[in-house]
């Protein structure tokens, strides 16, 4: 029996931090090879996404007869709920006039459109075709063929998350000047972590990073910080199961089976002069102990914060995968 299964569940995560301070930590440069960090970007890419593409939060296309409109690949896409709750997608000009339908209603389960009135239950009409669609109780992938140009799939490549009945789920979208890649790059390099973000990571070691194994991940120790000197240390693993991918799992420590998923979706179509890519960030927490039945009772209340989190985290990340997008776009990108 390992010392994490011996401890008590109430025992507190919490650990004083007896680390350095931020310039007199060791760099870590030597360790984020460009050629290493390039090669995980590679595999990831040749992996296949079926076509799907992550279009936002499950509970972002709401039953309140209001249609949800996104852009993917310069692809307009308009999404509802029909009366029990199903998921609806298609294209996002009314095949009559071309109306915008994400500003049209959604009446008993069907969208209407608000210029003429055409009705649209979900089916094939007059040019009108829908589009797959999944929501997977997180999140929201709609599939397109033209975009994706991979051998399409049934369902999204499946991730694996903890219990729904004992998690907390909170779902953030930011919006940056770069390409999906430059998103996937930025997750793939984990040493930047306690240097870029100081305020949320420290003691942050790279254990293991992948040499050429498809399925290696990287792994990583790193501590989150609370208050002060305040730490709670975890273990956790990096891969990247898709071309627009990256999961990041907590293996050891507080918090163990909890998932961050980051999704890239092109909102541009390739080679777009100035690409726009949208951040489409899952964190799916989860914890033993009991306690944690509170936590997921407030849920409501604590989604608004880990969002906050994770965008604060991504506001310095999409500077990354911008200022890396620039240098490949000009020629100059070092790696």
């Amino acid at each position: 029996m390992n010392e994490d299964a011996r401890r008590p569940r109430w025992r507190t995560p919490l650990r004083l931090r007896t680390g350095t301070h931020w310039a007199a930590q060791e760099p870590t440069w030597q360790q984020a090879r460009p050629a290493l960090i390039a090669a995980a970007l590679k595999r990831a890419q040749t992996r296949s996404g079926g076509n799907w593409f992550v279009v936002g939060a499950s509970r972002s296309v709401a039953a309140d007869g209001r249609p949800a409109g996104r852009t993917v690949g310069g692809t307009e896409i308009v999404l509802w709920r029909t009366t029990s709750g199903d998921l609806r997608a298609g294209p996002g000009a009314c095949p009559h006039l071309g109306a915008p339908l994400r500003e049209s209603r959604v009446v008993c389960g069907t969208l209407v459109c608000h210029w003429h009135g055409m009705a649209l239950e979900g089916a094939p009409v007059a040019g009108w075709q829908p589009y797959p669609v999944h929501d997977d109780g997180v999140l929201v992938w709609v599939r397109l063929d033209r975009t994706g140009g991979e051998r399409s799939t049934d369902r999204p490549p499946p991730v694996c998350r903890p219990d729904p009945g004992r998690a907390v789920d909170a779902v953030v979208t930011v919006v940056g000047r770069c390409e999906p890649e430059d998103v996937v790059a930025n997750r793939l390099d984990p040493w930047h972590g306690s240097w870029f973000h100081p305020y949320s990571f420290t003691d942050l070691r790279v254990i293991s990073a992948p040499e050429g194994e498809p399925d290696e991940p990287f792994v990583v120790e790193v501590s989150f910080k609370v208050a002060g000197r305040l730490v709670v240390p975890v273990r956790a693993e990096f891969t990247a199961p898709g071309p627009r991918t990256v999961l990041m799992r907590i293996t050891e420590g507080e918090g163990r089976t909890s998932v961050v998923e980051t999704h890239a979706t092109p909102l541009t179509p390739p080679g777009a002069a100035v690409p726009r890519t949208a951040v489409v960030e899952a964190v799916v927490a989860a914890s033993d102990r009991p306690g944690f039945r509170l936590a997921r009772a407030l849920a409501p209340a604590l989604r608004p914060l880990m969002s906050r989190a994770a965008g604060r985290l991504w506001r310095d990340d999409l500077a990354y995968a911008e200022r890396r997008w620039a240098l490949r776009n000009a020629g100059t990108f070092p790696g």
